[in-house]
């Protein structure tokens, strides 16, 4: 297999968004609390939690998580957004806008906005990527609405060999009831999908979900689906002091919520941080006099560090791997969030959206199941973890094991990706605006397929 990506060049930081949207010893050091209330439930005064299950609880708990409580945050439209037939940008954003007032949905994902010609880049991608003389299989991590599903089994239809759409299988991995439900709907406005697709609703990154090991290559989708992922946090009190877990825990009398900071034992919280620092301490070694000089300094101007840990990205990926251990993947996401008030090293963006107004949150602690908490994706080190993932971990200090890696991977921006994969024309105003094109430059897709390279 190979990718011939033409023309890729940097994309400038343009944003626009249309959802306006037995414990170890414990550190005497405690946050400033909180006043945002939550479920004793979820953080007690007993027992404290990771910050990473406060986040799973709080979007995805099924009584009261923002995605349980808000089935239709994710938006569906009737009919595909003629874009030939607008003027411009100007005209673009006036029927956007109408759009969102008549539904009150949180957001349309891409795929929505640009259906079927985003889903349509995507199955190409498959297409001129996968192994065709074996049936094709699919799976697609939290599949909205239904609508990347159907138009790329719509395209297969048309586009491949009979043979390749009649022994192909779709399935859909949701852990939401309601989209579950409405993702069969979709795909069943064809019927003869219905034969090739299935939904199992349970949590990807349940390893148990997954049986045995399926050793037969195949194909993994996630769509902004990396962003909504649990993360972890970690703190120190300046440069150079080690890096502690955050845990949550709800104080005594009282509804507010603290930070205590214990020492790392967290596995996945340590093999993060291992993975993030491998590189870093291999090119950024110094000598006793500069260690000794940054101690110095780290005193005198002791500043605080916090670091966002994608723990749920690299559960996730463990499973995968595990689970489908010949599988290709493509996901696409949001490489950068602007104005975000949360401190820290891919802090998140907490937002909630009411009569058709947005209102951002200055801390992580008040999402209350009323707000989305998504994060920017950092593909360097989705790459890092995606090869972490499937066995290949290196020694620093042997640099022909990086012979030795498993996977071939390759991070595009979306118009990168739409340029060499999908239709362009079809999403361009009749002044030459693609909002697709122009609009994602804070999106990017990351492709990864096995390779045979492994000696």
């Amino acid at each position: 297999m190979s990718f011939q990506i033409h023309s890729i060049r940097k994309l400038p930081f343009f944003f626009f968004f249309f959802t306006s949207r037995s414990s170890p010893k414990v550190s005497s050091r405690i946050s400033p609390s909180s006043s945002a209330f939550f479920s004793t439930s979820i953080v007690g005064a007993e027992d404290p939690i990771l910050v990473r299950d406060y986040i799973h609880s709080a979007l995805y708990d099924p009584n009261y998580g923002y995605f349980s409580k808000r089935s239709g945050s994710v938006g569906m439209l009737e009919t595909s957004i003629k874009f030939n037939k607008l003027e411009g940008r100007r005209a673009y954003l006036r029927h956007l806008d109408k759009i969102y007032k008549q539904s009150d949905i949180s957001w349309f994902t891409p795929v929505e906005l640009f259906k079927p010609w985003y889903a349509h880049g995507i199955a190409e991608a498959i297409m001129r990527t996968a192994n065709l003389s074996v049936p094709l299989k699919i799976y697609e991590i939290g599949g909205g609405s239904g609508s990347c599903a159907k138009n790329i089994m719509d395209y297969i239809m048309l586009n491949a060999p009979s043979r390749v759409y009649n022994s192909m299988t779709y399935i859909s991995v949701e852990i939401s009831s309601s989209l579950a439900k409405k993702q069969l709907e979709t795909v069943g406005e064809v019927r003869s999908h219905l034969s090739k697709y299935r939904v199992e609703c349970r949590d990807a990154a349940d390893r148990s979900g997954w049986g045995d090991a399926d050793l037969q290559p195949c194909w993994v989708i996630m769509l902004e689906v990396l962003d909504n992922l649990p993360h972890d946090l970690v703190y120190s009190e300046n440069q150079v002091s080690p890096w502690q877990e955050v845990w949550l825990q709800k104080q005594r009398d009282s509804s507010n919520i603290s930070e205590i900071y214990k020492p790392l034992q967290d596995q996945l919280i340590k093999s993060c941080i291992d993975i993030i620092d491998l590189e870093k301490d291999h090119t950024t070694g110094g000598s006793r006099g500069i260690t000794a000089a940054r101690n110095i300094w780290s005193k005198a101007f002791p500043k605080p560090r916090r670091s966002w840990l994608p723990t749920g990205c690299m559960q996730l990926l463990e499973v995968l791997h595990g689970a489908l251990p010949k599988m290709s993947l493509i996901a696409s996401d949001f490489s950068y969030l602007p104005d975000v008030r949360i401190p820290g090293e891919r802090a998140p963006l907490v937002s909630t959206k009411k009569d058709g107004s947005s209102t951002d949150y200055n801390s992580y602690l008040d999402a209350k199941g009323d707000a989305d908490i998504f994060f920017p994706t950092d593909f360097w080190l989705l790459e890092r973890m995606d090869h972490y993932c499937s066995g290949w971990k290196p020694d620093v200090k042997d640099q022909a094991s990086k012979k030795g890696k498993k996977r071939r991977t390759i991070t595009l921006g979306t118009d990168q990706f739409m340029e060499e994969f999908g239709l362009p024309t079809k999403t361009r105003t009749k002044d030459g605006y693609n909002p697709l094109l122009d609009d994602f430059t804070n999106t990017k897709f990351y492709i990864s397929v096995p390779t045979h390279n492994t000696k």
